[in-house]
């Protein structure tokens, strides 16, 4: 493994202090900012922004720069202060039933190359194989840039303690139980944070997209699974337990299709493809081979096929009311690889979240994104680039 991209001790974040850490955060997600700026949304006095923002520029990962929209007057301009996104980097791998989705990136969480490689054996040990393997061409590729690469962000599906670095359980890996930041740092030599791959997107979105400057916003994912991550008061809920937010486990309908979870009409087993899927087979007779067969199908205008997704729509909508009641978030944003299908089911969206919210939960502004494996991935990276910031040891 290459020798620059390994993380040297000399090389963690120079953040001594959590009000470092929050000034950095800051102008990483919303800069350039003047000092003044700086010190307004951070919520903290200009000495102390002045006492943080020192050792971050002395080496090298804030810059201050001259503004050069800021009218000529006497005395000291003010400078704005920016983050060097060349500084350092960070990869993310998005783990998926069938292949691993990875992507180098700076310090601004910008991707620079994507890598696939596929799963053809989800045993631990065998997608630890393959880690490691992309995982070395990915830093092959990163020596280019000169910089060291300090950290590796993995985002796996389902119930997963960031904290502890276990995946307690994944259905589409059939794990339970397994330490996987202790062993892939052990195969790649990086510094490893693995987190649920939604709450991973949320934290990418919540500093780098959508989310920026939001202080309550939630991300719902629709295809294989129905996922949701909520950032509360600024800061991305996990729970006690680590599995708020599980929005596919809401049921809405009691009589509904039995879920994997062991409960019947729950959103995932009404929205999630393999349910979608299913109640088409069903209902048609028609043995379709995958999600694109099926879209496909509704598109041409049969009515058994667009009623199953008119029915995912309905029970999406309402699960996403259901997070405007509880939370009152300013935004939900609505992404996953179910997207493919939004125009069989935007209306019925629309119309179960308009009919569901309650008073000015309505007022929420429910937003599509479409992202790419490779998104969820840079996710991964974005909780290795917090886990860095935020956790310098």
């Amino acid at each position: 493994m290459s020798s620059l991209s390994r993380p040297h001790p000399a090389e963690r974040f120079p953040a001594g202090t959590p009000a470092a850490s929050q000034i950095f955060t800051t102008a990483l997600s919303q800069g350039p900012l003047t000092r003044l700026e700086l010190a307004r949304r951070a919520g903290l006095s200009a000495a102390a922004v002045t006492k943080a923002v020192r050792p971050l520029i002395e080496s090298g990962y804030l810059v201050e720069d001259a503004d050069p929209d800021a009218p000529v007057a006497l005395g000291r301009p003010a400078n704005l202060v920016r983050v060097d996104g060349g500084r350092a980097l960070f990869l993310g791998l998005k783990l998926t039933g069938d292949e691993i989705i990875g992507v180098l990136t700076d310090l601004r969480c910008r991707i620079l190359l994507a890598r696939r490689v596929p799963l053809t054996d989800r045993a631990p040990k065998a997608v630890l194989t393959s880690v490691a393997e992309i995982v070395r061409e990915l830093l092959t590729e990163a020596d280019g840039y000169g910089v060291h690469v300090m950290g590796l962000g993995i985002a796996v599906s389902g119930d997963v303690d960031r904290g502890e670095g276990v995946v307690r359980y994944s259905p589409f890996l059939e794990w339970r139980e397994v330490p996987l930041a202790e062993l892939a740092s052990t195969v790649t030599g990086l510094p490893v944070t693995v987190d649920n791959d939604v709450r991973a997107l949320t934290v990418a979105e919540q500093w780098f997209g959508a989310g920026v400057g939001l202080s309550d916003f939630a991300v719902v994912t629709v295809g294989a699974g129905i996922g949701c991550g909520l950032v509360v008061h600024g800061r991305v809920v996990a729970g006690a337990h680590g599995v708020a937010g599980e929005i596919g486990h809401v049921t809405v309908d009691p009589n509904g299709p039995l879920c994997h979870c062991g409960n019947r009409g729950c959103v995932e087993a009404v929205a999630a493809d393999p349910a979608i899927l299913a109640r088409i087979r069903e209902r048609t007779g028609v043995e379709i081979t995958g999600t694109a067969e099926a879209v496909e199908l509704a598109r041409r205008g049969d009515p058994e096929a667009r009623e199953a997704y008119a029915r995912a729509g309905e029970a999406i909508g309402r699960a996403i009311a259901t997070v405007a009641n509880l939370l009152g978030p300013e935004r939900v944003v609505i992404s996953g690889e179910g997207l493919a299908a939004h125009d069989l089911f935007a209306e019925q969206i629309r119309n179960a979240f308009a009919a569901a919210a309650f008073g000015s939960a309505a007022q929420c502004d429910v937003q599509t994104r479409p992202l790419p494996f490779e998104e969820w991935a840079r996710g991964a990276a974005a909780t290795a680039i917090q886990s860095f910031i935020t956790d310098p040891d």
